[in-house]
């Protein structure tokens, strides 16, 4: 990799994990720039985990510090899903990309609805719902949201985000707080699996990851100190984008 490509790669990390901690997708920024760089489709998909599970572990601690992290609630979400990660990982490489470009764009459109229609879920939750245990439908919907984020990452955090206010209960700043912990667990068991298949470039994945770990570290402060409605008119643009962009290069 030439010299001059280091500083676009940390930028490029940077705003990947500013993104991935308060909202999600920002792998679709990540994942199209390491494939110019010359990593085939698979190896960068396998490459960019490297770079979120650092990222994640700089959010979990920021999160912790701040104290709004609900780990025991988030640490039992995310059974499920680094279940379903282990399976998406190892049928990354199977499953037709144009079909779920276009399953995701249209999920996004329906999400976009669903912020703008219903604003107050997003900003106080429901704490009526945060001292029950998770139940069966929970945990079978963070399944497939992990298998999906073992599959390919971008736009995971969006889906946990929903689920993680309109089904558990979380207000937006505490949901964005679970969101990177039960990232930071199911990347963790998807990495071994590309690692195990040879799909990870470890040296560039590490100077992403310098990118990335930064953007976590800025975001988790801004999250904390703007609140929800901040998260949601930024989550608002995000999913617009992601609509757009995976709906955009469908032929």
């Amino acid at each position: 990799m030439e010299w001059y490509l280091y500083p676009a790669v940390i930028a490029a990390g940077f705003a990947c994990g500013f993104i991935n901690t308060l909202a999600g997708s920002g792998s679709l920024i990540t994942l199209p720039l390491l494939i110019f760089l010359g990593l085939p489709a698979n190896v960068a998909n396998g490459t960019n985990r490297v770079a979120i599970l650092f990222q994640n572990i700089v959010g979990v601690s920021s999160f912790r510090q701040q104290k709004v992290l609900d780990f025991r609630r988030g640490s039992l979400l995310a059974i499920p899903a680094i279940i379903g990660a282990i399976i998406g990982a190892q049928i990354a490489v199977n499953l037709d990309e144009e079909t779920l470009r276009r399953v995701i764009g249209g999920l996004m459109v329906v999400m976009l609805i669903v912020l703008l229609v219903r604003p107050k879920r997003w900003l106080v939750g429901r704490p009526e719902m945060l001292g029950k245990h998770p139940g069966w439908m929970q945990l079978l919907i963070f399944f497939f949201i992990g298998a999906y984020g073992g599959f390919i990452q971008a736009g995971v955090g969006i889906f946990l985000l929903a689920g993680l206010v309109l089904i558990s209960g979380y207000d937006l700043v505490r949901a964005n707080a679970v969101k990177v912990l039960i990232i930071l667990f199911f990347t963790a068991f998807a990495l071994i699996v590309f690692v195990l298949n040879d799909q990870v470039r470890w040296f560039v994945g590490l100077i992403l990851a310098i990118g990335n770990m930064f953007g976590a570290w800025v975001a988790s402060r801004m999250a904390v100190k703007r609140g929800a409605g901040f998260v949601r008119w930024l989550l608002i643009a995000v999913v617009a984008v992601s609509a757009v962009l995976l709906l955009g290069n469908i032929r």
